[in-house]
C-alpha cells in the first residue's frame, strides 16, 4: 500500500492507517517464524480462529491477545493499533543462531503451556469448591 502525500517521512507500513489488526498479526507471526497451525497450537485455539484474526473476521479476547503478544515479541498495543513495540516494516528482522532460537521457542511454548495449567488450575478449584458446598449441605 502507498501513501497519498510526498513527505519525506517514510511509510509505517503497520501504522493503523495502513495495516490492521490482522496484517499485524499476520506480520508478526511470519517475523517470528511460525506457521498459523504452530502459532495457533501454542495459544491453544483452532487454526480457523487464528486465521479468523488474521483476516479481520474477529478478534481475541484479552488473554488470547496477552498470549498472541508474548509468543510474537510485540506489544498489545502494536497490535491493536500498531503504537509501541513491535515491527516497523523497515529493518529485517534479527537473525538468533538455532541454539538461541530454539530456546526461545521452547521458554514460550512452556509460558503458554503455564498459562493453559493455571487456567485448568482455576477450573478446578472452582469445580472443589462447588462439591464441597454440596457436601457441607448434606
Amino acid at each position: 500500500m502507498t501513501h497519498s502525500d510526498d513527505s519525506e517521512t517514510p511509510t509505517d507500513w503497520y501504522s493503523p492507517d495502513v495495516a490492521t489488526f490482522g496484517d499485524r498479526v499476520a506480520a508478526a507471526r511470519d517475523a517470528a517464524g511460525m506457521t498459523q497451525a504452530v502459532l495457533a497450537r501454542r495459544l491453544g485455539v483452532r487454526v480457523t480462529t487464528l486465521r479468523a484474526w488474521e483476516n479481520d473476521v474477529s478478534e481475541p479476547r484479552a488473554n488470547h491477545l496477552s498470549m498472541l503478544a508474548g509468543l510474537l515479541n510485540v506489544s498489545m498495543m502494536w497490535l491493536i493499533n500498531g503504537g509501541g513495540e513491535g515491527l516497523d516494516g523497515t529493518e529485517e528482522p534479527s537473525v538468533l543462531n538455532s541454539d538461541a532460537a530454539d530456546l526461545l521457542n521452547e521458554m514460550r511454548s512452556l509460558r503458554v503451556e503455564l498459562s493453559q495449567s493455571m487456567k485448568k488450575v482455576a477450573r478446578l478449584e472452582k469445580r472443589m469448591r462447588a462439591v464441597m458446598t454440596v457436601g457441607a449441605d448434606v
